[in-house]
């Protein structure tokens, strides 16, 4: 009969939820449950599409571990709900959520603090269609050939488009807009595709080992990244000397200016010329699947999949903790 842990108390794994990401944040949901019922914890599945959120104030939940993807679970609205019922969670809080979601705030913050990033036009989508007089095929002159258009606030690689041809931008801006009203026009940098998960809070926090990635004809699409074996993910990842250290040091840089929690993972690009690394996202609650690139990095630092399941159910917080004693 498996010993139930008591020291995390009565523990809901939040998954599915309502945002195009859903069908992942199942597949991490379900790795999570498992990982955290081998280990003892009294832990149960809770999905906000098909329950009331308040529902886990009444059913005596102490904490829960987000494994929601994109909006309704990694923008800051979860962890604002759970921050009204007192109820500690995993992952960042509700403006860092809120601000690292979105690529184009996230741009923001990390060029006022002179980290980079690539070079981007923003795309508002008017009420009429337009985009507030921008020539869309004038784009290119900016940021030059090829570029990458994507919604400002979707993960995954959904409705991301690299563009080769002036030709193709108005499908690629208009494929994006399905699914935001705000569009990302990004810089391409041409090179090697890292990404570094990071674990801890503040001064606590730690850099994993950084994952080069190598996806067929250079396309790490959604298909490419959950659902085929022919992506190469190299750890280690094989990086000229000195320079996993210094994505890990920027990647750091980058969690702490957002003033993420608990665990993220921060994707970069190093330009094939100058090798000079770029930032472009930080993903607040990533992927946990079998695909999926956190565990991969921590099984390299000698973290199973368990262990670090735990090591982050132990980082569930809130950002406001009620004084000692009182009623919440």
């Amino acid at each position: 009969m498996r010993q139930i842990n008591p020291h995390f108390g009565k523990v809901a794994v939040l998954m599915g939820g309502r945002s195009a990401e859903r069908e992942i944040s199942l597949l991490s949901g379900q790795g999570v449950l498992q990982a955290l019922r081998a280990r003892g914890v009294d832990v149960q599945a809770f999905d906000p599409a098909e329950r009331d959120i308040s529902e886990l104030k009444k059913d005596g939940f102490a904490r829960c571990f987000i494994t929601l993807h994109g909006r309704f679970g990694e923008d800051g609205t979860v962890q604002g709900a759970l921050e009204l019922m007192g109820i500690p969670y995993t992952g960042s809080g509700v403006m860092a959520s809120s601000m690292a979601i979105d690529k184009v705030m996230t741009k923001r913050v990390l060029i006022s603090e002179g980290l980079p990033t690539p070079l981007y036009v923003l795309l508002r989508r008017g009420a009429q269609g337009g985009y507030g007089g921008i020539d869309i095929n004038a784009i290119p002159d900016q940021l030059g050939l090829p570029l990458i258009v994507k919604p400002s606030r979707e993960g995954s690689s959904i409705g991301l488009t690299k563009v080769t041809e002036r030709a193709g931008m108005t499908e690629a801006v208009a494929l994006a807009a399905k699914l935001d009203a705000d569009i990302l026009c990004e810089q391409f940098i041409g090179g090697d595709e890292v990404t570094c998960p990071v674990l801890g809070t503040g001064s606590s926090a730690r850099a994993l080992p950084v994952i080069r990635i190598v996806a067929p004809d250079g396309n790490y699409d959604y298909q490419n990244k959950y659902f085929t074996d022919t992506t190469q993910y190299l750890t280690p990842c094989g990086l000229p000397e000195g320079e996993e250290a210094v994505i890990q040091q920027l990647v750091l840089q980058a969690f702490r200016t957002l003033n993420c929690r608990g665990w993220a993972r921060a994707d970069v690009m190093i330009d094939q010329r100058t090798r000079k690394p770029y930032l472009l996202e930080i993903n607040t609650s990533p992927g946990m699947t079998g695909h999926s690139l956190v565990p991969m990095s921590a099984r390299a630092a000698g973290i199973s999949y368990e262990d670090l399941c735990i090591e982050i159910l132990k980082t569930a917080a809130l950002d406001y903790q009620p004084p000692s004693g009182a009623s919440t």
